[in-house]
């Protein structure tokens, strides 16, 4: 049994207050102006703004994936963006100096909020294990002991190679053929633990792991399905397309066990009369909460309310798109229709006219979006989910043609581009073959391994050397302690990142740390200033680069570290590693002969907002066994939880990107100065005597019957279904084991965990 306890932050009163006011305008005003005054960047950093998402030789924004705008607005920017460059911006420095005064026993006690917030990595550093603290290092010497300790394994596949989602294409395609040269394919990242049952999915269902719409189909949509998404604070700039499409007409259904601000009402603060007048925008039709977990059933009753219209309405049915370009639909047909509604009912946790009417919205929209994030994804059952979302939008042909189709909502950055250039542990056969004939080398054909498998080879001793190319990997991965000793076991841990944070306080035998510049920040290499590309979560490519100065002298590139790694691992590699970095016209001139859709890759991402990748599916060629769209028919799954129990979902506050936690307040959610929390339905919270604010123990039991606790933590009665309850991550990550994973997707149960709430004794 793992304990964490819930000490409220430094004696501050929590204040819980529900927010009723429209999600962004001048909540989000102030919000930035007090963030932008504690970064000590109140010139540098609106200039900066004004520069973000920008194609004319601006940066693309380092926190959410949302295409930025085709129609030349000044101001395509959110609050957490913006907090993102603040906090990348900041004038606070980690030096040598804070290492040599603290211990790393000692930096253990600082909270995550206290580490990231003492500033920008200046330079590199090594851990020395007889004084417990990191001491400075030269970059040939990092280079050196990274090379020689990887070849110092008996295989390969002993080490593994993590990514975030912030890495650009460029460092990426750099990163995985580096690692592939070496001769692994453990190529862990963060889409095993939030998209992975989405790629899956859509490969199987229509042949592409990528959504096929674009943000000119938001634009034309007539009614837009948003699933599983807090899109004031995970997509904030999505507030513009649904304000946007409620002002046209359209219907905007949201699904989410909690009705979030971004769900309610809007104030776009580039509106500039709305902004002067405050006046607020819908942003929503209708809200539905269903149970955790009951998104599938609620899905599979708008297809059977559906094909119950389709007996007298011979329109409710695109029967010509069925006939055409489609498999399985009969054997889908069938199963619909077999499942009662009682039970429909049982499971989704909303009434049939809920269910009927969500169904009419869609019958009535001549194209729909459905659109969906990791409250979809991270269950047992995420695939299948994702696949009844294919069904639906197959049943009247939405997909293919303008306004219409399936649209993920991608996290981090570039986190499809790492995919699309290579970070994948599943490689096909097609990309590896070219692989080989473009970059002269010999990658192996094996499967590698994912975040998960990886933590527990780290266990084994199967893996004994770990590579974290951005992010937090320890606070972002599932039952904490459990990755923290797996960390522990290894000979080496590298982290290359731009502030300290908890991964490098629980580290391998051997650990290094490797400052990188930031996206804002000025890339000069030896043929002059350069620009790395990112993807966008709606396949557009385009170019981003930073103007302002490094933070530190000392600090490299991501694609300069990579292949400084590459070359010291790899000292007779014909791989012109040093020409890479040089130029990284040259990196894109190798992609553009390896990647499918990346021909010309050098003149396409210089046009005016970049260039879509093509994707067959969009034109209803489906790379299918089938060469058909596949419907799928899964069984509904049971997620009632049982007797006494909840089921708990882990999410982000407001003031947190990620792994990076700004404040303790959750501005839309009410909450101030408290993360250590649980959200409960007022019933439940009667059922077992509690008030507002009552310390609680939360335990989790995991599917191998063990147990996991956080004591002392405070309920919150909120409106949330009824046997359902939410709280922070990473935080609540202790909660999930490592062996509480999907066997669809493989990726942790973050949004489904089996948990009992009794009062603190």
């Amino acid at each position: 049994m793992t304990e964490r306890h819930g000490d409220g932050p430094d004696g501050r009163k929590p204040e819980f207050k529900p927010y009723h006011h429209p999600a962004a305008g001048w909540g989000a005003a102030k919000s930035v102006t007090k963030f932008l005054v504690q970064e000590k960047e109140l010139v540098a950093g609106p200039q900066a703004i004004l520069r973000m998402n920008h194609e004319n030789g601006g940066f693309d924004c380092p926190g959410c994936a949302w295409p930025d705008d085709t129609k030349g607005l000044h101001l395509d920017i959110c609050e957490n963006g913006i907090k993102h460059v603040a906090w990348e911006m900041t004038r606070k420095r980690v030096g040598p100096e804070l290492f040599a005064e603290h211990t790393v026993s000692e930096l253990r006690k600082w909270s995550d909020t206290e580490l990231e917030a003492h500033g920008r990595l200046t330079e590199p550093m090594r851990y020395d294990a007889g004084i417990d603290r990191y001491v400075p290092i030269s970059w040939q010497e990092a280079f050196d002991l990274v090379g020689s300790t990887l070849r110092g394994l008996d295989s390969p596949d002993q080490a593994a190679f993590y990514t975030s989602g912030r890495l650009g294409n460029e460092a990426t395609f750099l990163y995985q053929l580096w690692v592939r040269e070496y001769g692994t394919n453990n190529l862990p990242d963060c889409s095993n633990m939030c998209h992975e049952a989405s790629g899956r999915a859509l490969q199987a269902a229509i042949g592409t792991g990528k959504g096929t719409v674009d943000i000119h189909d938001w634009e034309e949509a007539d009614a837009l399905f948003i699933l599983g998404v807090n899109a004031a604070s995970n997509a904030p700039r999505m507030l513009t397309a649904l304000a946007e499409a409620y002002r046209r007409g359209a219907q905007i259904v949201h699904v989410n066990p909690l009705v979030e601000a971004g769900a309610t009402r809007t104030i776009i603060p580039h509106d500039f009369a709305r902004m002067a007048t405050f006046r607020a925008t819908p942003t929503s039709t209708l809200n539905l909460q269903p149970r955790i977990g009951g998104d599938m059933a609620l899905l599979r009753g708008m297809a059977k309310a559906l094909l119950e219209m389709a007996e007298t309405d011979p329109e409710a049915l695109d029967t010509e798109f069925l006939a055409a370009y489609t498999s399985g639909f009969e054997e889908y047909r069938a199963v619909c229709q077999e499942i009662p509604w009682a039970e429909l009912e049982r499971q989704s946790g909303l009434t049939e006219s809920q269910i009927r009417a969500a169904a009419g919205v869609y019958r009535s929209a001549e194209r729909t979006i459905i659109s969906w994030c990791l409250g979809v994804t991270q269950h047992e059952h995420g695939v299948d989910t994702v696949r009844e979302i294919v069904n639906l939008l197959l049943l009247r042909g939405n997909l293919g043609r303008p306004g219409a189709g399936p649209s993920p909502v991608r996290g981090h950055s570039n986190v499809q581009g790492n995919r699309t250039c290579g970070i994948d542990h599943r490689p096909s056969a097609d990309f590896l073959d070219r692989l080989a004939e473009v970059c002269g080398i010999t990658p192996p054909r094996h499967h590698g391994l994912d975040t998960v498998n990886t933590i527990e080879a780290m266990h084994r001793g199967d893996v004994k050397v770990f590579v974290g190319m951005g992010g937090n990997f320890v606070l972002a991965a599932p039952d904490t302690p459990y990755t923290a000793a797996g960390l522990a076991k290894c000979e080496l841990t590298v982290q290359v990142s731009t502030k300290l944070n908890r991964s490098h306080l629980e580290h391998g035998k051997q650990a290094l740390i490797l400052p990188c510049l930031g996206r804002t920040e000025r890339d000069l290499q030896a043929a002059g200033p350069q620009a790395t590309s990112v993807e966008d979560a709606m396949s557009m490519v385009h170019l981003s680069v930073g103007k302002r100065t490094p933070a530190s002298p000392y600090l490299l590139s991501e694609p300069a570290i990579i292949a400084g790694m590459a070359r010291a691992t790899l000292p007779d590699s014909a791989t012109p590693w040093e020409d890479y970095v040089g130029d990284y016209d040259r990196i894109r001139d190798t992609m553009s002969r390896a990647l499918d859709g990346f021909e010309d890759f050098n003149e396409r991402v210089r046009q005016p907002l970049g260039f879509r990748l093509h994707q067959a599916a969009r034109e209803r060629v489906f790379h299918t066994p089938s060469g058909r769209a596949e419907f799928s028919t899964a069984d509904v799954p049971d997620v009632v939880p049982a007797p006494g129990t909840l089921a708990l979902g882990t999410m982000r506050s407001h003031d947190q990107w990620n792994t990076t936690i700004y404040s303790d307040n959750d501005r839309y959610r009410g909450i101030k100065n408290l993360r250590t929390l649980i959200f409960l339905n007022a019933a439940d919270m009667r059922d077992r005597g509690l008030s507002e604010f009552d310390p609680v123990d939360i335990t989790s039991t995991a599917k191998d019957g063990t147990t996991r606790s956080l004591k002392g933590y405070l309920a919150v009665p909120y409106d949330i279904p009824p046997g359902c309850a939410a709280g922070y991550m990473p935080e609540m990550n202790v909660l999930c084991a490592i062996g509480d994973y999907s066997i669809q997707s493989d990726q942790p149960l973050m949004k489904h965990l089996k948990v009992t709430v009794e009062r603190s004794r």
